[in-house]
């Protein structure tokens, strides 16, 4: 009886804010899993818990998964310094910027978007046409040449040109594109079969239109294709699959599982950066890991406890409405 109050609260919710997308509860053996509104409002095509939606930045951890990978394989450490790593003009970048710094947001280089400057993501396109970004390489004239914000080490900043020079590394160590490394050393590895980098005017089936408005896409409003700072398209499935594997130490080694998850930087009261996102730490030691992920017609929230291995994932296919359903499932 108390279970099914709670799912009726939770769906009163999302009548509320009419949310669209997945809700996927995984605890122990029990699993909650539903699907709200519609993949593609033209059509009339509904979400389903198996829709692949778009996570804007929560897609950041695949790429610090993909570096603690080289890591693991002796190509890099996360003391490397960026110049020992890349060919790449950064006329004025800190020679001591390491990947350490680029993977918690503490580099202090500039920002193609910098949130505490801007907050309009869909801007950034009136003067760079959206469907001429289609790889890293694509962005780094937008602050490659820009100096500095801050000394290496200084402070947090969130910072999403890092995760760009993060997927540059990525490529140039490897010697294959950034996409195809994460596709066959991340998600194949563990599973993840029906996430991955899809272009929006090449969408595969079952893949949810972003939706600014009603019946307005976020076609125009962000890159053509995501990358190493966002913009994969996962199942809400595809993501417990892979926090399991972290947990059982599927993906890395127990050792490197643990650097991966180890808070690294303070960033306010309880809450850390940690090489797999942000981490809040509580009084009894435990932690809950979270990623967070937003851009027009994108809104992503999720949520790993390894101490009752408790993952929460909430997709939609719209602007809002994922931070709601995350307070109602509390």
């Amino acid at each position: 009886m108390k279970q099914n109050k709670q799912i009726e609260r939770l769906l009163n919710v999302q009548r509320d804010v009419n949310f669209s997308g997945v809700v996927f509860i995984k605890e122990n053996d029990g699993v909650f899993e539903q699907a709200f509104g519609y993949a593609n409002q033209a059509e009339q095509l509904k979400n389903r818990p198996s829709t692949r939606f778009g996570i804007a930045s929560g897609a950041k951890v695949f790429t610090s998964a993909a570096i603690c990978r080289l890591v693991e394989e002796g190509k890099l450490s996360f003391n490397t310094r960026l110049q020992q790593c890349v060919d790449i003009a950064f006329p004025h970048f800190h020679e001591d910027i390491t990947i350490h710094h680029l993977l918690t947001h503490t580099s202090g280089i500039p920002d193609y978007f910098d949130e505490e400057m801007m907050d309009d993501f869909s801007a950034l396109w009136d003067e760079k046409p959206m469907y001429s970004m289609r790889e890293g390489k694509d962005f780094l004239p937008m602050f490659q040449q820009d100096p500095m914000k801050f000394h290496p080490g200084e402070r947090f900043h969130y910072n999403n040109a890092g995760y760009i020079v993060l997927g540059q590394i990525v490529e140039a160590v490897s010697g294959r594109p950034f996409d195809r490394f994460v596709e066959e050393e991340i998600f194949q590895k563990v599973g993840m079969d029906k996430s991955g980098y899809f272009e929006l005017d090449q969408l595969p089936e079952q893949t949810a239109h972003g939706y600014i408005e009603s019946n307005r896409t976020n076609q125009y409003c962000i890159p053509i294709k995501g990358g190493a700072d966002g913009g994969v398209f996962v199942t809400a499935a595809d993501v417990v699959t892979f926090w399991r594997s972290v947990d059982k130490a599927e993906l890395f080694s127990e050792k490197m599982t643990e650097q991966f998850l180890r808070p690294r930087v303070h960033v306010d009261d309880t809450v850390f950066y940690s090489y797999s996102g942000y981490t809040i730490e509580r009084e009894d030691g435990s932690r809950k890991h979270l990623l967070v992920g937003y851009d027009p017609g994108v809104c992503f929230r999720a949520s790993f406890e390894p101490s009752s291995s408790r993952v929460v994932v909430v997709c939609s296919n719209q602007s809002e409405g994922a931070d709601e359903m995350i307070e109602a499932i509390k």
